[in-house]
């Protein structure tokens, strides 16, 4: 739904569809599974650990409007803004440290184009749910679980609620337990379930990143190769 620091936005469509009518992110970030072709439609509900990442979100689904949004404030570089939905919008991991961030042309353009996607998209999320905890607090339901925790390592060092505060033997324990079908996200040092690999990333300076998926399904047996992609 908004700029976010691991969103999944650009490699939604490599993951499995829901199988689930309920769709849960215990980490919830931005969403961009949920918000997907027709995910959207199902029963959502959203857990974010981070009070401010969840006010934002209990604020879309609750009172929002397309004229709350469109009468939102345009950033213009050289501003200065204290406002975490504009923070997060310059897309970096260390904008969760930031109480005060200037306005770039990167961040301008960022939030130009988030907020036609909020107007554009705002309808769809009203019948979501967000649950302020951490995931563990998640409803112990059948669903499809798309967990896309910080991930391990550095690359998940810069959240308020970072890779360091996660004991990923305790959540790959709780993941196989769910019920319904799971989608479990992580990269390069992911090592503490038997991750496969879903796509390589291409970034800045010809850096490489790899995307790597573990799939368990009980609703429809479905082999975790068929999510591999060169």
């Amino acid at each position: 739904m908004f700029y976010y620091y691991g969103r999944k936005k650009q490699i939604a469509k490599y993951y499995p569809s829901p199988n689930c009518e309920t769709i849960i992110e215990p980490f919830a970030g931005a969403a961009a599974y949920s918000l997907y072709g027709d995910n959207w439609k199902k029963r959502i509900i959203l857990v974010e650990k981070d009070p401010r990442v969840a006010e934002i979100w209990r604020w879309f689904i609750g009172e929002a409007s397309v004229s709350d949004i469109q009468q939102l404030p345009d950033l213009k570089v050289g501003d200065h803004s204290t406002e975490f939905l504009h923070i997060i919008h310059a897309a970096t991991k260390m904008a969760f440290k930031f109480k005060r961030i200037k306005v770039t042309p990167v961040l301008e353009r960022n939030w130009e184009i988030s907020k036609r996607v909020f107007a554009e998209n705002i309808y769809k999320i009203k019948h979501w749910k967000i649950i302020c905890g951490d995931y563990s607090e998640a409803p112990d339901i059948e669903a499809t679980w798309f967990i896309d925790p910080p991930y391990k390592g550095d690359p998940g060092m810069g959240y308020g609620y970072g890779s360091n505060l996660l004991d990923y033997t305790k959540l790959a324990t709780w993941a196989k337990s769910r019920k319904g079908e799971v989608i479990f996200c992580e990269g390069e040092n992911g090592d503490y379930l038997p991750f496969v690999s879903l796509v390589l990333l291409k970034g800045v300076a010809g850096k490489t990143s790899q995307e790597k998926i573990f799939y368990k399904s009980y609703v429809q047996k479905t082999k975790p190769e068929l999510f591999y992609s060169n």
